[in-house]
This record gives C-alpha cells, sequence and structure tokens, in this order.
C-alpha cells in the first residue's frame, strides 16, 4: 500500500448517545470529503479518534481502560496520533488533567463545539505540534452539516440542539455540553432532505432533551410537521422528551403522534417512580401527572412503544421508594428499559450525598431487571397478525433474515430474504419472543 494512503487513514470509536454517533458523523463526513479514508481497524489507521462519554460511571472506566491500552500501542508505534474527543475530557475542570495522565502522549483533546476544525486539527498535528487542547465557548450548529457519504448508512441522526435547561443534580454532561442551542430549522430540513435524496429512510432527531427545542417562532410539533411535509417515503424517530415537557406541552406531542411518517415511540426518562426521589434528583414533576397523560396517549395510540430509564439506588431511596418505582414499571409496562445503577459522576450535587451500599444498589438493579424480563413474555402479544408496513433496515442475526421496524419502532424479523434493504414491505406478524416480532411477506 502507498504510504501516502496509509498516512490518510483514520480510525473513530464512538461511545454514548446518539447525540454523539452525530458529532462522530460529521468528523467522518469532514475527513472523507477532505480525501482521508476511513478504516475500521484501528492498527491500519494513522489517525485514532475516540470520541468519548461520560455519562456512567461503568462507561468511562471501560474508556480509560481504552485510553490506556492506544497509549501502550501508540508508545510501540510512534507514527499513529491519537485524538480525544467527546464529553468526558470536559465534565470539570480537573479532568483534561486526568485524560492527560492516562494517555500523555495523545495528539489532541477536542471538545464539541471544536469537531468542525478536524482537518486543520490533523494538519496541525501533521505538522509536529502535539498535546492539542481545542475548547471553545463559541456554540456551532451542528445541522449544517450534510451528509457526504452513504455507503452502509441506514439512518440519518440530525442534531436539533445541544445543551438543556434542566439541572439534574446526578448529571455530569451538562457541563460538558453546556446551556441549550437550538438550531436552525432551514438547516435541519436541509440536511434530511440530503439523507433523503441518498436513499436513507430512517431520520432521529437527536439532542439532550428534543421536547425543549425551540427556534425563533417554530417549536417541535412545528418542526416535526415541516420534516414530515418532506416528499419521501421514510420513518422519522423522535429522541428523549423530557417528562416535565410530557405534561406541560402534552398537545404537541398528541398532534406529532397523528403524523404517519413518524414513529409513535416514546422516549421518556421517568427515572424513578418515587416523587420524594425525583425532588432530590432535581427532576420537577410528579408520577400522577405523567400517568394521567400516558393513560390518554395509550388510548389515542394503541400501540405506542415506550422507552423510559430507571435509576437504581440514588441517593436516599429507601425501599419504600424502590417500592414506588417498582410499582410504575409494573403499570408502565414499557417495551424498552434503561436501567442504572447510581454512580456519583464528578462535580454534581449528588456526589455530594450520603451514598447507599452498593449492594443494595447490585440488588435493586437485579429486582427491577428481573421484573422487565418477565413482562416481555406476554408485552408484544397484540402483535400476534398485526399487518402492515416495515421498513427493511439490514440483514438479521440469522442467514437469509432481514431486519426491520415498523410504525411503532418495533423489532421485527423476515425469515428467508433475499431482497434489497432500505425499502418498505408489507409484512404479517406470525410470532412473538420477548421484545422481537417475526413475519412473512404478504
Amino acid at each position: 500500500m502507498e504510504e501516502r494512503l496509509i498516512n490518510h487513514y483514520f480510525f473513530i470509536e464512538t461511545y454514548g448517545c446518539a447525540s454523539n454517533k452525530a458529532d462522530s458523523n460529521i468528523m467522518i463526513n469532514l475527513l472523507l470529503n477532505s480525501g482521508y479514508i476511513r478504516t475500521n481497524n484501528f492498527e491500519e489507521a494513522k489517525y485514532i479518534i475516540i470520541n468519548t462519554c461520560a455519562v456512567k460511571e461503568q462507561t468511562e472506566n471501560k474508556i480509560r481502560a481504552r485510553l490506556k491500552h492506544y497509549s501502550e500501542y501508540q508508545n510501540k508505534n510512534s507514527n499513529k496520533k491519537i485524538i480525544i474527543a467527546g464529553c468526558l475530557p470536559h465534565i470539570s475542570d480537573e479532568y483534561i488533567n486526568i485524560i492527560k495522565n492516562i494517555i500523555p502522549n495523545y495528539s489532541a483533546i477536542v471538545d464539541m463545539n471544536s469537531i468542525i476544525n478536524i482537518v486543520n486539527i490533523i494538519r496541525d498535528i501533521d505538522l509536529g505540534i502535539e498535546n492539542l487542547l481545542f475548547k471553545s465557548e463559541k456554540k456551532i450548529d451542528k445541522s449544517k452539516f450534510p451528509l457526504l457519504d452513504s455507503i452502509n448508512k441506514i439512518t440519518g441522526i440530525i442534531p436539533i440542539s445541544e445543551g438543556c435547561l434542566g439541572s439534574c443534580t446526578y448529571c455530569c454532561v451538562k457541563n460538558a455540553r453546556g446551556k441549550l442551542k437550538c438550531n436552525d430549522p432551514t438547516n435541519i430540513l436541509d440536511n434530511i432532505s440530503s439523507h433523503l435524496d441518498k436513499n436513507i429512510k430512517q431520520i432521529y432527531l437527536t439532542s439532550q432533551d428534543c421536547s425543549i427545542y425551540h427556534y425563533n417562532e417554530t417549536n417541535l410539533m412545528d418542526l416535526v410537521k415541516r420534516i414530515h411535509n418532506i416528499n419521501k417515503d421514510f420513518f422519522l424517530r423522535i429522541g428523549m422528551i423530557n417528562p416535565g415537557f410530557f405534561i406541560n406541552n402534552f398537545e404537541q406531542l398528541l398532534e406529532i403522534f397523528k403524523l404517519n411518517k413518524v414513529y409513535q415511540f416514546l422516549h421518556i426518562p421517568l427515572q424513578s417512580g418515587s416523587n420524594n426521589i425525583l425532588k432530590k434528583m432535581g427532576r420537577t414533576y410528579l408520577i400522577s401527572d405523567i400517568i394521567k397523560k400516558i393513560d390518554i396517549l395509550r388510548e389515542k395510540f394503541n400501540y405506542l412503544t415506550i422507552s423510559t430509564d430507571i435509576i437504581c439506588g440514588f441517593p436516599g431511596e429507601s425501599e419504600y421508594d424502590f417500592y414506588r418505582t417498582v410499582n410504575i414499571v409494573k403499570w408502565l409496562k414499557p417495551e424498552i428499559i434503561n436501567i442504572s445503577k447510581f454512580t456519583p459522576r464528578p462535580n454534581t450535587k449528588a456526589k455530594m450525598m450520603t451514598q447507599l451500599d452498593s449492594k443494595i444498589i447490585k440488588d435493586r438493579t437485579l429486582r427491577l431487571s428481573k421484573l422487565f424480563r418477565r413482562s416481555l413474555d406476554t408485552i408484544n402479544q397484540k402483535w400476534i397478525d398485526w399487518e402492515g408496513k416495515v421498513l427493511l433496515l439490514h440483514k438479521g442475526s440469522e442467514e437469509n433474515q432481514a431486519f426491520g421496524r415498523n410504525f411503532a419502532y418495533k423489532n421485527i424479523f423476515i425469515e428467508d430474504y433475499s431482497g434489497d434493504y432500505n425499502e418498505f414491505i408489507k409484512v404479517k406478524i406470525d410470532r412473538v419472543e420477548g421484545f422481537n416480532l417475526f413475519g412473512k411477506i404478504i
């Protein structure tokens, strides 16, 4: 292989949420457009980019181990250049130094506002400059960066805002992502149109909190309606909706879910079923208000898929508080649930609170996980004999198997399929296994 090509190979490893994936996509496309070549093998690459996440201690520990591995690898291969992006270095003032100590031979640390300069950063590195640090307070409109390469892409991830308005006592991400900035709806629509023109038929709107989108006179409902009116056949997924918005702007959601291109999928992170713990968390809503609204929503949209997040073992959580969480999960019957053991994160109020014993946290996490797994035995029986449109996205795990989603964002597997992907087909469901639905083309 020519030396010129070797020197143009880059590898990117991404952790965390859809916003991080969107950031990685921006860097990938900027590099591809400048003549760099992506590889899925870090050993082939000259430039190794690690896009980090800081939400959970468990993820941080995994990233720390990975950075240490790359540091040792670079010591033996001095021509390799390591670039660290994402939230982790920026969640508190001391964390940049923590990262530097883990991987002192890094080439650059890049914050979320500086990723658009990745090409120039690499060019500076090639001039022999090392240990670069890029941290900008100027928020950028990331929706301005369209997809430039659509090979193997099945989903367009479009950032509609960055940052949040919340003050959750356990969250360190706001320290890194900062205050809310909403992106220009014109840029968002142009970006989505660019994806759809490249035959991508699944679009995700992402941010730390999609519900608070508001740009001049355009709110979330206005934005979604404008996207829905694009004259293409596609599915649109709305990202995380804050429970406070769910309560106070409920009519917007009702209008959004009536649109036939929008997945009837609600990601609403309750975090706890106890009002007492919600108050300690800085979450400004009551469980009773959530219940009333979800009852209405499910009455209007019988097949609505609900996803939620729960934190087990938050400081001060009593057995009774946990019992309230168990009850809300039993009632809610979410199709998807992200259960997390509480771990104190740097520079948060929750870190200063009296912590629960780790054995208690582990026990509650296991109990809730078992409850959820048992619910999957019956939760999807209503889908037997359903017929309708499915978007085929990619191959399944078995030979000649295809994977797709229907209007409710359900996992659907089709056997004995040898056709094209990114196509809509009509399917009848004949079997259910836990979360997954299995069907045949009709």
